[in-house]
């Protein structure tokens, strides 16, 4: 899909307008209207009354604000759980209100430690410059590696190019290749951002984070806690030891049904991994003009 103007040329003999960005074009939708978000008003601070240093501070005073600091020190924020619930909550609704108008998307997986010379690099770089063009956002975990060569195509190909990074010990620092970039604290609030956006995910090698994502997306779609989107494995001489043994052991000892093996697919070939992407979007947004009630779940 090729990039198209954000308007067209004038009658007033300027010439075209310059070309917008996918997050120009986007950002636009998110301040519509100028509306002040709810973390504006969160962190919005009364007008506090002006009092002279020359005027004697009353002993109440200064008790009061002794008692507050006293208490501020003390206070630990990480300890304290009803305290906690509040900064979960403004990851979400910041999450929410960044990610709301985005277009239909495309989460892609993989291992932070995917050097630009690994032939993985250049998989995910061209996997999700096809899937920009075919008119879906790329949403990623925002760091280096496979996340950095998705959002690496994605801007090539013209679309909105998102990264969620998440806060660890070892400092992962976001890739630059970022449109939409945002910070979590909370694994759980990822992934949740992960599954409500996109409409596939697309699982590169990768380590325990990976497989992480992989059987969330999996659990969650065998139990209908969301409706079905694909998800499919690039590289079978990676996955193909993971594949026989959920054939040979899991699904021998009945731990899991045939039904749920087809749930996963696996692909060498990125303009395959493009059209059943293409095809599953299609197909599903038919499902839902011909039955309008059908469950989505938080999707």
């Amino acid at each position: 899909m090729k990039r198209e103007n954000s308007q067209n040329s004038h009658m007033n003999g300027k010439g075209p307008q310059p070309e917008k960005t996918a997050s120009e074009r986007y950002q636009a939708l998110r301040n519509k209207g100028n509306a002040v978000t709810d973390d504006e008003r969160l962190l919005s601070r009364p007008t506090q009354p002006l009092v002279s240093p020359k005027e004697p501070v009353s002993t109440e005073r200064i008790a009061e604000e002794a008692h507050a600091f006293e208490r501020a020190l003390n206070f630990d924020f990480t300890m304290t759980d009803p305290w906690r619930v509040f900064r979960i909550i403004g990851e979400f609704v910041n999450g929410f209100d960044v990610l709301a108008h985005i277009p239909p998307s495309i989460a892609i997986f993989g291992s932070a430690r995917t050097k630009t010379d690994n032939p993985y690099y250049a998989a995910a770089q061209e996997t999700a410059r096809l899937l920009a063009e075919a008119g879906f956002g790329i949403i990623t975990g925002g760091g280096p590696g496979v996340m950095e060569a998705a959002n690496k195509g994605a801007q090539e190909g013209g679309n909105l190019s998102i990264g969620c990074n998440i806060e660890l010990p070892f400092e992962q620092a976001s890739n630059p290749y970022l449109d939409i970039s945002l910070d979590f604290r909370y694994f759980f609030v990822r992934k949740t951002l992960f599954v409500k956006y996109s409409s596939a995910f697309i699982i590169f090698p990768g380590g325990f984070g990976t497989m992480d994502e992989l059987f969330e997306a999996l659990t969650l779609i065998q139990t209908k806690k969301v409706s079905n989107f694909p998800v499919i494995l690039y590289g079978s001489q990676y996955w193909n030891g993971l594949m026989d043994w959920l054939r040979g052991t899991m699904l021998e000892v009945e731990n899991i049904s045939p039904t749920d093996l087809d749930l996963l697919r696996v692909s060498d070939d990125p303009q395959e991994i493009c059209k059943l992407v293409c095809d599953a979007y299609h197909r599903n947004n038919q499902l839902e003009k011909i039955e309008p009630r059908r469950e989505t779940s938080i999707r």
